[in-house]
């Protein structure tokens, strides 16, 4: 890896770090004012809008800890480098995220049981109905800065992060949403709020299947998407001196991508004119995915019979 890519690294690590740490301090913040006002409020959807956020104060420190191992260069023990451990971070906070959706649904299908068989509900208040409007600002306000720095600096933790953000605004709607059902249209409609919570928590358990799935196949080695493998095949047939290729095998490491294959040459070229013709290829696919995509390239003679 050369200096550029190694400042670059840092500069990259120092955005993600920023942005995570403000994400945290604002979900300490808002998370322990939701609680509060859920309590106090007399709202459980207030309550498990709180928890919400807590999961996201959780997930912050996930994202702070692997980013920085994410960042370090190659070593004996990680040849490919450790673009992985950032992938694993994606996959835990959708774990977290799956873990509160349970939860969630939970605590609101014994509340709309209760209700059913009898239980009054008391009518939520104004701070609840108040904080749920503060937290869709923030949160939105958090997901749009967040997901803006995970895309500028192509960091899949980041991004995840972002949609946890985002995750938590739209739950903060349905709670809007609930709350003033359950204050405004009489008593008989106050289950709209334990209601509100369940359809809370299934829409967080689709958010975390949506990370859960590209970072487990990530993890498991999966091949890149095909328009991408189409994308390298055309590179390596318009590289000058490349007959033929086969055996192309493709991962993603991180925000990383790993390209194997093997190209067929004029059997009558030199060793140094086949190295050049390799090295053409690698430049290619780098200058289209990026200085540290990882090309690993096996020589053959092209021979007819073949």
């Amino acid at each position: 890896m050369d200096g550029k890519d190694d400042i670059s690294n840092v500069i990259r690590e120092k955005k993600a770090a920023r942005v995570t740490w403000v994400g945290f301090f604002t979900n300490l913040i808002l998370s322990a004012a939701k609680i509060i006002a859920g309590i106090w409020g007399r709202s459980s959807a207030m309550i498990a809008d709180g928890i919400h956020s807590l999961s996201d104060f959780i997930t912050d420190f996930i994202v702070i800890i692997f980013i920085k191992i994410s960042s370090k260069n190659e070593d004996s023990d990680h040849p490919y480098g450790h673009g992985k451990f950032e992938t694993f971070a994606t996959m835990l906070i959708s774990f977290a995220l799956f873990v509160v959706a349970i939860g969630i649904c939970y605590s609101g299908s014994i509340k709309i049981y209760e209700v059913l068989n009898g239980e009054i509900i008391e009518r939520p208040t104004y701070l609840a109905l108040a904080m749920a409007a503060v937290s869709i600002i923030v949160k939105e306000g958090l997901y749009w800065y967040t997901i803006t720095i995970g895309r500028n600096i192509d960091s899949p933790a980041v991004i995840a992060n972002g949609w946890h953000h985002r995750s938590d605004a739209f739950s903060s709607i349905g709670t809007l949403i609930g709350i003033s059902g359950a204050m405004f249209l009489g008593e008989r409609w106050r289950v709209l709020d334990p209601i509100t919570s369940l359809v809370v928590g299934i829409f967080i358990f689709g958010v975390a299947y949506k990370l859960a799935r590209p970072s487990i196949q990530e993890l498991l080695e999966m091949s890149l998407p095909e328009e991408v493998e189409q994308n390298i095949a055309e590179k390596i047939q318009q590289t000058p001196g490349v007959i033929a290729f086969h055996h192309l095998r493709t991962r993603k490491n991180g925000n990383t991508f790993i390209i194997d294959m093997h190209i067929k040459v004029d059997p009558d070229s030199s060793i140094v004119k086949a190295h050049d013709i390799a090295t053409q290829v690698e430049e290619s696919l780098k200058t289209t995915f990026g200085k540290r995509t990882q090309v690993n390239i096996h020589i053959e003679p092209y021979l007819q019979k073949n």
